[in-house]
């Protein structure tokens, strides 16, 4: 199979029968100049939408009503014409026009109203039940698309493990004389009915046309399901920031999937919010900053747009793409086959489904934010990776030991640090960790008040609010680090201080860090608390903890903290690549995270501990050698200006 390319378009075309003609100004000429004015090298193209058309001459099914050509025959022989790899997209669980022909294919939730829309009389779509006839249907019109056109590959939309309490799913429990009111026994029949109907995609590619890629899109790979992921042919990580993704989403995305040993795209779009978003766009900077990101991380590119409904692809948004891609295109060479560095390896909330108190994973998301603003190399990990690549394993707020994972980190020679209730058994409330301390009991304050006996880089030494649940605790053997102090009393309707909360009365309520030598350990949901409330001595606290825990850090550096950095081995070329990105985001409007203005910054000093003996150090893809010095077995070097993205090349 032919390796994915870097510079990939994702181009949606849901267009209701309700407007026509469509695809009138479609012009292969003019589609082609549009996909080298993007540098684009690669595509998804339309061949059935979420309204349930198909853009071609179909057997199995009926072409959209507004379209008298094959659309999409003739948009994959043109991207072939000037040598862009086309590949079939197919929305898989959406299908609008077979929902008024066939609803007894539809999801249903328990009070049998639908999945996506929840009735009729709302405009929106409703998503099928695979475990239905309906899978032999879409089964059909994948046979006939990759039989009749020379496709590179398939992108099927909207699949996943889905909850589903059709009759269909009902009648497959009480087959197998479970009970149908008990909601265990549909998970089995969730799970089947995703991977029949994988297996049943696969064995029609491997008998009509072996090697294409296969990508089933569900809008985020989870974190712990390795059988989901290898489900696919490689990964494409949805991630549109200025949608409900946010920046926070692709760092944590990507982080786990570079371990799976599969190839891997980054998808944003070119829209100002979100995807079917018509003439909208965000700043050139902001898709400069996006693909600097992939590629950071070991990802090829992908971004995304929507085809107006005439057919013909709009200048300002491949002019917009362009400018970002021609940027990835001088890159590539340093970008390709390389192997990310880690220090640190977090086992996931989501990987160990242990989520916050209010279900989510959002610990998952403020380990993510600290260790990119505190410049620590890290991977997220699942529990079946190798706990031996990290010389620190982190357990963020919830991540409870079961025996499992006791027997991982009994052989794990390296430090841990935990916070909250991680450390704890999964089965009682004493730690199976030893961390040199006793659980005490839940603490009764909320917020509550941290003292370090130690500075913080900003703020020195003062009694810090606290505002996630804690863990009380006392010492037995491990050293205070810092103590909780206890509030007055907690905020009631008869005892409250104040706008917020109570002051610390001072009062020492036992230890709140305490480290030992199996590593520290600290009393409060903390990773929770930063994504929530963003304290700057929660973070400056932990990553204090996280520096007397690595004491040979791959990278040191005084990047600004909304600058991010990665070292990547291209071992084939016998050289390190270190990417350093800097912009800053802002919110336009109520909930939107915008990129507009790119601010340089100057003067980084860097400072990197690797196995190799440094020969050559220069700029990229500028090819501008750069001084650099061996100081203590490190390498350190400046650079003297950065300005979004920049890598450092070193050879050894």
């Amino acid at each position: 199979m032919e390796k994915l390319r870097f510079r990939h378009l994702h181009l949606d075309f849901h267009t209701s029968e309700k407007i026509t003609p469509i695809g009138q100004d479609f012009d292969k000429i003019q589609f082609q100049d549009m996909l080298k004015t993007g540098h684009i090298n690669s595509a998804n193209v339309f061949a059935k939408c979420h309204h349930g058309w198909v853009y071609y001459d179909s057997e199995t099914s009926e072409r959209h009503p507004g379209l008298d050509f094959d659309l999409f025959g003739q948009m994959v022989s043109a991207a072939h014409e000037i040598g862009v790899l086309a590949a079939a997209y197919i929305s898989a669980g959406l299908d609008e026009k077979t929902t008024r022909e066939h609803p007894e294919w539809l999801m249903r939730n328990k009070d049998e109203t639908m999945s996506w829309t929840a009735d009729f009389m709302t405009p929106g779509y409703h998503q099928f039940c695979f475990n239905s006839p309906y899978l032999d249907y879409l089964l059909s019109q994948v046979q006939e698309i990759i039989t009749k056109y020379d496709v590179d590959g398939l992108w099927l939309d909207i699949v996943g493990v889905r909850e589903c309490y059709c009759q269909n799913c009902v009648n497959a429990v009480i087959k197998e004389n479970k009970d149908p009111l008990d909601d265990a026994s549909y998970k089995p029949i969730w799970e089947n009915t995703y991977a029949n109907y994988t297996s049943k995609i696969k064995e029609l590619v491997d008998r009509i046309k072996p090697g294409i890629t296969i990508f089933h899109n569900g809008g985020h790979s989870r974190r712990g399901r390795r059988d989901l992921a290898f489900m696919n042919t490689h990964l494409e990580l949805e991630s549109l920031p200025t949608s409900w993704w946010g920046y926070d989403h692709f760092p944590l995305s990507v982080r786990y999937a570079q371990n799976l040993g599969m190839e891997y795209l980054g998808m944003t779009g070119k829209f100002h919010t979100s995807w079917g978003e018509f003439g909208g766009y965000k700043h050139p900077n902001a898709l400069l900053y996006e693909t600097a990101q992939h590629l950071m991380n070991g990802a090829k590119c992908s971004i995304g747009d929507q085809l107006h409904p005439c057919g013909l692809m709009d200048k300002t948004t491949y002019e917009l793409i362009g400018h970002a891609y021609k940027e990835v295109e001088k890159k590539e060479e340093w970008c390709t086959d390389v192997t990310y560095i880690a220090d640190v390896g977090v086992l996931s909330q989501e990987s160990m489904n242990m989520p916050c108190s209010d279900g989510s994973y959002d610990a998952d998301t403020g380990t993510v934010r600290i260790l990119l603003e505190g410049k620590i190399l890290f991977d997220m990990i699942d529990i079946d990776e190798d706990f031996g690549k990290y010389k620190v394993i982190i357990l963020p707020d919830t991540i409870r030991i079961t025996d499992e994972l006791k027997n991982k980190l009994d052989s794990y020679k390296g430090k841990i640090f935990a916070t909250g209730e991680s450390g704890l058994n999964s089965d009682k409330n004493e730690f199976a960790v030893d961390f040199g301390i006793e659980w005490v009991q839940k603490n009764e304050y909320k917020p509550d008040y941290f003292k370090p006996c130690f500075d913080l880089k900003s703020l020195n030494r003062a009694s810090f609010i606290m505002y996630s649940q804690g863990q009380k605790i006392k010492l037995n053997g491990g050293k205070e680090l810092g103590v909780r102090e206890n509030p007055y009393f907690n905020r009631s309707v008869f005892a409250f201080c104040s706008h917020l909360h109570t002051p610390s009365s001072g009062e020492y309520g036992g230890p709140g860090m305490v480290e030992n030598e199996n590593g520290i350990y600290f009393a409060w949901n903390t990773f929770y608390e930063y994504a929530t409330h963003g304290s700057i001595t929660t973070k400056e606290s932990i990553l204090h903890a996280l520096d007397r825990l690595i004491s040979d850090k791959t990278i040191k550096t005084d990047l600004p903290s909304q600058g991010c950095v990665s070292v990547m081995e291209q071992k084939y070329n016998n050289r390190f690549v270190v990417h350093l990105t800097y912009v800053s985001t802002v919110k336009r409007g109520k909930n939107i995270e915008i990129i507009e203005d790119i601010v340089p910054v100057y003067d980084i000093n860097v400072s990197l501990n690797l196995d190799k003996k440094i020969k050559r150090a220069y700029l990229a893809p500028q090819k501008t050698d750069i001084d650099f010095a061996i100081n203590d077995g490190r390498v350190d070097f400046k650079l003297q200006k950065l300005e979004c993205h920049q890598m450092v090349v070193l050879e050894y």
